[in-house]
């Protein structure tokens, strides 16, 4: 899940219309809060999965309305809350009504919300520990999920195919997203996406991105796409089988079986085809491959390993770039390279349809993740240059050490918030530089170490 913080953030999934034709960016935090603000799956990529379809949720713990409060807790901090938060849904129910959303749906809605504290304590949850890349890709492209991911592309072949066809994403693309973001249907989530998105727009980081969002999850059942109590999903509103944000279904949610309906959480063809829909409006070029794997010619500046230093794979290739196993560089415009462990693991060149990954879940390793798992889908390999795996993660308490002695030492890494963002790794490459080390922006407890010593 992405969480926003400054220019060092790991943004959340960005809700904006693309055109086709748009060039691929690194979407700063600001402006990426969209399509799934974080993947509601929280089954362990090798444990099995349910079938494709809708699991039977169970109901999010809730608190009671303040006339069901206890008399004594009436001065209560909650108490307070809980008053403060009906009387903002009585306002914002009229904002609906204004809006032109039915009494109907108003009365099996903001009526019915309720506060749920666990949304807002997982909103400001920040974890202690950061993964490294290849322990988050050991997760996500685990053999269970691949093997899953091939016995449902076998399964509908026929949905994934006409979803391919009609939009130009790949099959494996799409199944791997499925595989991602809710482990093929197994699990997205439990809460009412109304009660989420009301609380998140009532306290939260987020108000008025929680407030258009929950706007748009009432459109939803006012047009009779499914019923108020079974809109579920995660903490965040994302909804359905590829966690969509209510303003994502409403824009590009397909109705592929002809019922009549957007059904992303009980139609197997719905949600391949508007998951689809998604990534081709997102910038997904047909025919091209997300990217590839390659090595990099000595002496290589690795201060160009960011994705908004691009130029073709031909260029590329004049530069000394070559493909891991031997073969031409495949034409590709407007290609960056991304090196997520540094000068000491794997480098990836990837174009514009990487780009398309990263409108979905603005993050490297996600994107990757997506890539690599869809390839070993359709019975293709992972990366073959290893991991420096003897390389042990920085906390998130030590990120904020390595900022403030960068910071200190003059070397610019921002803001002091613990991700490893943009900023902080243009700070790490200045003091590599003033180190005579290859300057990858990749921070190591040795690195640390050096950056403390006196």
């Amino acid at each position: 899940m992405g969480v926003a913080g400054g220019n060092n953030a790991r943004s959340m999934h960005g809700p904006r219309r693309h055109n086709r034709r748009m060039r691929f960016l690194f979407l700063p935090a600001a402006i990426s809060l969209a399509l799934i603000t974080g993947c509601a799956s929280t089954t362990a990529p090798n444990q099995p999965s349910a079938p494709a379809a809708v699991p039977v949720p169970p109901t999010p713990p809730v608190v009671p309305a303040p006339d069901a409060t206890p008399a004594t807790a009436g001065t209560s901090d909650l108490a307070r809350t809980i008053a403060g938060f009906h009387a903002w849904l009585r306002s914002f129910a009229q904002e609906a009504r204004a809006a032109g959303i039915s009494q109907q749906t108003v009365d099996a809605t903001l009526a019915q919300a309720r506060w749920q504290p666990r949304v807002v304590e997982l909103d400001r949850a920040q974890p202690e520990f950061t993964r490294t890349p290849w322990a988050y890709l050991d997760s996500a492209v685990s053999p269970q999920r691949v093997a899953q991911g091939r016995e449902q592309r076998r399964l509908h072949a026929a949905a994934l195919d006409a979803a391919e066809q009609r939009h130009g994403v790949p099959a494996g693309i799409i199944t791997a997203i499925w595989g991602m973001e809710s482990n093929y249907g197994g699990n997205f989530g439990s809460f009412s996406a109304v009660d989420a998105l009301a609380t998140l727009a009532y306290d939260g980081r987020r108000r008025d991105w929680a407030r258009g969002e929950l706007l748009a999850a009432l459109r939803i059942v006012d047009r009779g796409d499914i019923a108020a109590d079974a809109l579920v999903g995660s903490w965040a509103g994302a909804m359905g089988h590829t966690q969509f944000l209510p303003s994502v279904y409403l824009a590009h949610a397909v109705d592929a079986d002809g019922d009549g309906r957007r059904d992303i959480w009980g139609s197997v063809p719905d949600v391949l085809a508007s998951t689809a829909n998604f990534l081709a409006h997102s910038g997904w070029q047909a025919g091209q491959p997300w990217g590839v794997e390659v090595r990099l010619p000595p002496g290589f500046d690795y201060a160009r390993t960011e994705l908004n230093v691009r130029q073709d794979s031909q260029a590329w290739a004049l530069d000394g770039v070559r493909a891991v196993d031997g073969q031409p560089l495949p034409a590709l415009p407007n290609a960056a390279i991304v090196t997520p462990a540094g000068a000491s693991g794997p480098a990836i060149l990837v174009g514009p349809n990487f780009g398309a990954l990263l409108r979905y879940n603005n993050s490297v390793n996600y994107a990757l993740a997506v890539g690599l798992l869809a390839r070993q889908i359709d019975g293709g390999d992972g990366l073959l240059t290893p991991w420096p795996r003897d390389l042990p993660a920085l906390s998130r308490g030590e990120i904020k050490v390595l900022q403030q002695a960068l910071n200190d030492r003059g070397f610019g890494a921002g803001a002091v918030d613990g991700v490893l963002g943009p900023a902080t790794r243009a700070g790490v490459r200045r003091l590599q530089q003033s180190l005579g080390l290859p300057a990858d922006g990749f921070a190591t407890p040795q690195l640390l170490e050096r950056l403390q010593a006196p």
